[in-house]
C-alpha cells in the first residue's frame, strides 16, 4: 500500500522530493501540495503531481484524514508550526533542515515528541547518507583510531546579496554541525570562530571566509573552513586525524581528463548535484519507516542539538576569537 503524502513549501527542494517520491523512489505518492505562492504550487502539481490536491491551508492539509504523512520543506521559520501539527496529528514527518530556527522551537519539538510517546520527525540532514560520509564513518571505526583532530571545509561558489554572516552557521556550517557530531559519535563543549582577511567578493553584510573551531566532549578539536564566495566550485571537504591513522572524505565520483597539455577534474558547482543520491537514500528511509507509523534517521534531538550548536557559533561570531560554552540537557530516553 502506497503511503500518501503531503509536501508543504513547493520552493527547489519541495519540487525536487515531490518528483523524487513520484518518479524515482516506490512506497510513497505526493497527493497534496500547499504553498504560499500559488503559481509554485500549480507549477509542482502540473509538472511532478497533476492529481495532487491543493491546500491554501497547510494546517489543514497535515489534519485531512486522507493524508498519512507530511513534508515539510518550506520556509524555516513556519517548521516548528507545521511539525507540530504533525506531532499533534501522530503523523509522519520529514522536515527539512533547520528543525526551528531557534533552540526554544527546537525544544519544544522534542518535548512534544516525547509527549507522544513515539519518533514521528525525521530531519533533513542528508549527509549522513552520503556514500562517502558512510565510508569516512567506517574508516574512522576500523582505521584511523580514536578521532584527534577534524579538518574540514564547506565551500559555495557564491551566495546572493540577502545571505549575511550568521547564515554562514545556520543555512551552511549546519550540516557540519550535524554530521560530525554523527561521524564522531561525540557532543560539542564550545565554539570559536575567527574572521581572516574578507574577501573581495563578499558584499559588505557579509563576513566572509570564516573559520569555526568546535571541541567536543571527548576531547576532539574540529576546524571548519566556511567560504561561501570561493569561486571556483561547490567543494566540501573533511579529513579525521586519528591515533592510527588519517580518513579523508573521498571526492565525488568524475572523469578524469588529458588535454592541452592539461590533466584535470570536473568540481560541481550546485550542493543539489553533489548530494543527489543522499537525497534519494534519506527520502526512501523515511518511506520505509513511516509506513510503519514511525520515523528514521536524524532525529528532533540532533535538530535541537545542531540548533543550540548554532546559536553558540553565532555568539561567538559576536565574540570574534572568544571561546563559547555549550551545554545541553539530558538526552531523553526516546532517542537512545
Amino acid at each position: 500500500m502506497s503511503l500518501k503524502i503531503g509536501v508543504i513549501g513547493t520552493g527547489a527542494i519541495g519540487q525536487d522530493h515531490t518528483r523524487r517520491i513520484n518518479q524515482v523512489l516506490s512506497g510513497g505518492k505526493v497527493v497534496a501540495l500547499s504553498d504560499v505562492s500559488r503559481p509554485n504550487v500549480e507549477a509542482c502539481a502540473a509538472q511532478y503531481a497533476p492529481d495532487a490536491r491543493i491546500f491554501d491551508d497547510p494546517i489543514a492539509m497535515i489534519n485531512d484524514p486522507e493524508i498519512d504523512a507530511v513534508l515539510v520543506c518550506s520556509w524555516g521559520q513556519t517548521h516548528e508550526e507545521y511539525v507540530l501539527a504533525a506531532i499533534a496529528a501522530g503523523k509522519p514527518c520529514f522536515c527539512e533542515k533547520p528543525l526551528a530556527t531557534t533552540a526554544a522551537g527546537a525544544e519544544r519539538i522534542v518535548k512534544a515528541e516525547v509527549a507522544s510517546g513515539r519518533r514521528l520527525v525525521q530531519v533533513g540532514f542528508m549527509r549522513r547518507y552520503d556514500p562517502g560520509y558512510l565510508a569516512l564513518k567506517n574508516a574512522v571505526r576500523d582505521v584511523t583510531g580514536a578521532p584527534l583532530m577534524v579538518h574540514a571545509a564547506h565551500r559555495n561558489q557564491r551566495v546572493g546579496a540577502n545571505y549575511t554572516t550568521p547564515m554562514a552557521i545556520h543555512d551552511t556550517l549546519i550540516h557540519e554541525i550535524d554530521v560530525l557530531r554523527w561521524l564522531l559519535d561525540d557532543d560539542y563543549v564550545s565554539a570559536q570562530v575567527f574572521f581572516p582577511r574578507k574577501s573581495p567578493r563578499a558584499h559588505e553584510k557579509l563576513r566572509d571566509p570564516q573559520i569555526v573551531v568546535l571541541e567536543t566532549a571527548k576531547g576532539v578539536v574540529i576546524d571548519v573552513e566556511v567560504f561561501v564566495n570561493c569561486h571556483y566550485g561547490y567543494d566540501i571537504q573533511c579529513e579525521i586525524v586519528g591515533e592510527d591513522g588519517i580518513a579523508k572524505l573521498p571526492e565525488p565520483m568524475s572523469v578524469q581528463t588529458r588535454s592541452n597539455a592539461t590533466l584535470s577534474n570536473p568540481i560541481l558547482t550546485d550542493w543539489k548535484d553533489r548530494f543527489i543520491d543522499s537525497y534519494d537514500y534519506e527520502l526512501a528511509d523515511f518511506l520505509k519507516a513511516a509506513a510503519q507509523g514511525t520515523a528514521a534517521g536524524p532525529t528532533s534531538w540532533d535538530g535541537y542539538v545542531a540548533a543550540v550548536t548554532a546559536d553558540a557559533c553565532v555568539a561567538a561570531q559576536e565574540a570574534e576569537g572568544v571561546p563559547v560554552r555549550i551545554s545541553l540537557p539530558q538526552r531523553p530516553a526516546l532517542y537512545s
